[in-house]
């Protein structure tokens, strides 16, 4: 299944990737005033400030639709009022989308995500998962895992998440089927450049879990449209005028 290297996806078109080697989890962070100002105005952060964060890696290009193999990283704020379907996932907001694809940047950019180029690792040796994220060459993100082996058990659901394009805040739902590992204990979180802006979002100390899996088969689907979302009055964070959501014609 070989595509040109060069192709350009059209955003609107929905992807679908499977079987990527998936470290998804959160945590409460150490500044979570920094983290409650992260999301934009029409948007409320989750009353914890849950930081998420989703660590992949896709081996060979017959596990997508469209994307060819690449890794990637994005992290961002839980939110509060804009559940995924079934009301199990709260919603999130993407502060930093990073992947070392040229075509993955471009398709997710075009649907308003934050994205960086960089890149992730994922290695395995004797029931540990160390992933890994660089930005520029530059390690950012480093987290260690003890794991043990999937079984029958098989998570299934959406996410939420939430972007900005052209003034308008945008909602997409990702439906996905992971098969987890068990067990699964988070050992450590790093964040290792106290520079990058990428730091506001470390973990407390110490160290509070809120979810999470690691999957060496989790499979989700890019959605084919976006929705506009209205984010109405809210008398805690009121939107100005020059920011509010006004109707656009998003590819469906």
């Amino acid at each position: 299944m070989n595509r040109p290297g060069g192709a350009v996806l059209d955003p609107a078109a929905p992807q679908l990737v499977v079987n990527s080697r998936a470290l998804h989890f959160g945590w409460l962070p150490a500044d979570a005033d920094a983290v409650a100002a992260l999301p934009p105005p029409g948007l409320r952060p989750s009353p914890d400030r849950l930081v998420f964060l989703n660590q992949y890696v896709v081996d060979d290009e017959s596990q997508t639709s469209g994307f060819g193999a690449y890794s990637l990283t994005y992290l961002g704020v839980a939110l509060a009022g804009v559940d995924a379907p079934g009301g199990v996932s709260p919603g999130g907001w993407w502060t930093h989308y990073v992947t070392c694809s040229d075509r993955v940047r471009a398709y997710a950019a075009a649907r308003g995500a934050p994205v960086s180029a960089g890149r992730t690792r994922i290695e395995h040796h004797d029931g540990q998962i160390t992933a890994e994220t660089e930005i520029d060459g530059v390690p950012l993100i480093r987290a260690r895992c003890q794991v043990g082996d999937t079984g029958q058990s098989v998570s299934s659901g959406h996410h939420r998440y939430f972007t900005a394009r052209d003034g308008q805040l945008l909602s997409s739902v990702y439906p996905y089927v992971a098969e987890p590992v068990s067990p699964f204990v988070i050992e450590s979180v790093e964040f290792l450049e106290p520079e990058h802006p990428i730091y506001a979002l470390r973990p407390e100390n110490p160290l509070t879990i809120g979810f999470g899996f690691y999957s060496p088969r989790a499979s989700f689907a890019y959605p084919g449209g976006l929705t506009v979302h209205d984010a109405g009055p809210d008398p805690e964070r009121p939107v100005p005028a020059r920011n509010r959501v006004d109707a656009l014609s998003v590819p469906a």
